[in-house]
């Protein structure tokens, strides 16, 4: 295995031209792959891209092999790019490296080492006894990113945890009576549905369930709904609720319940097709997210996309549960103190103490509102992964 610190300055230059396009070609599945990575693969002959592949789903090709497919011709002697280390062990498809290296790659150009025990350098280690030579860390941290959430419930048995929520210029979420319709722009709310297909499942909370009854789905074109989650301690939210139904969406609801939930209602769920799962409650009687998040990662979910009230979000921030947040700026004023703000709990003491996003992106959505993004600092998270 070689660094890429030991290429030219030149060919540092084409190796990263060459990753961000598997780079561009990983993403192209975002939101379908878990419990799997995001990968993308080129290949390469004399600097040129010859075929391009991509990891579609779980149980689909992984890349590697998608590209060798989609080849016109013998890969003998080509180069491969590939954002993240090729597996070498058996799962539902055979190992890459043995794809890589019987299709007779000459070089592999690689973006980051895969965090699962399974490969984590074994794969490269494959590659460079069988002669293959092996360069790591092109484009790395962007290698990295694009599989933060995969990384994390590799690393620490958690899945990436997303905060979104509009707001009004004075942070309001909603006016004094409650009334919370619509305060971004619908342009916004369509950036939402994207942020639902890229994400594995979405979560709220039953005061939100009763008061604006979601749907929970993905509504653009070739989109795919994510595992609804609610939060539902003592089961309060009514059975005719939208996401109970299974007309409106083929994904699955699952409620998340606390000791001594109603047995009746709790069959009545069930009988909807409704997975109802139990889970801890702390000392004030709240469910507990590390065992819901444990239990959620154990079914694969890598990302999780919160759209709770000011109380299921202050609850996260408190506990330093979340990842990333979609702030959505509306450029209207409610006032009122007893309006509701974006993120109730206990909060901090001092300035000093405020959480300082990292990693900042600013958009401005048609004209309207402002998409602020960023990440939680490391040590203003419980859970870091790798």
């Amino acid at each position: 295995m070689t660094s890429a610190d030991k290429l030219t300055a030149a060919e540092r230059s084409a190796a990263e031209r060459l990753m961000a396009e598997a780079l561009r070609e990983a993403a192209r599945a975002s939101g379908r792959t878990h419990p799997n990575p995001l990968v993308g693969c080129v290949l390469v002959r004399d600097g040129e891209i010859v075929s391009r592949g991509y990891h579609r789903r779980a149980g689909t090709a992984h890349a590697e092999v998608a590209a060798l497919q989609a080849l016109d011709g013998s890969a003998e002697g080509c180069d491969a790019y590939i954002n993240l280390e090729p597996c070498c062990h058996v799962g539902r498809t055979g190992p890459c490296t043995g794809a890589l290296i019987e299709a007779g790659i000459a070089r592999v150009f690689v973006g980051t080492l895969d965090p699962d025990p399974r490969v984590s350098g074994q794969g490269v280690e494959i590659l460079r006894k069988a002669g293959i030579e092996v360069f790591c860390g092109v484009l790395e941290a962007e290698s990295r990113r694009l599989n933060r959430a995969y990384f994390k419930r590799i690393t620490t048995g958690f899945p990436w945890v997303t905060v979104k929520y509009a707001m009004t210029l004075d942070g309001k979420i909603a006016s004094k009576t409650g009334d919370s319709a619509w305060i971004s722009s619908e342009a916004s709310r369509e950036r939402v549905h994207q942020l639902r297909d890229t994400h594995d499942a979405i979560l709220v909370g039953t005061k939100t369930l009763i008061h604006d009854n979601p749907r929970l789905n993905c509504r653009v074109e070739g989109g795919r709904d994510p595992l609804r989650v609610v939060l539902d301690t003592r089961l309060e939210a009514p059975l005719e609720s939208t996401v109970f139904d299974p007309d409106y969406s083929s994904a699955t609801t699952l409620v998340a319940v606390g000791p001594g939930a109603p047995g009746a209602k709790r069959e009545a769920l069930e009988a909807r097709g409704v997975e109802v799962v139990e889970v801890a409650v702390d000392a004030n009687g709240h469910l507990e997210f590390s065992e819901l998040f444990a239990e959620l990662s154990r079914r694969g979910i890598m990302s999780i996309l919160i759209e709770g009230g000011s109380q299921v979000l202050g609850s996260l921030f408190d506990q330093q549960w979340v990842d990333e947040v979609y702030a959505f700026v509306c450029p209207k004023i409610v006032g009122g103190a007893q309006a509701h703000t974006a993120v109730a709990g206990e909060g901090v003491s001092g300035m000093r103490d405020a959480m300082a996003l990292e990693s900042l992106e600013i958009e401005v959505i048609d004209g309207h509102d402002v998409l602020i993004r960023g990440e939680v600092p490391a040590d203003k998270r419980a859970h870091v992964g790798t």
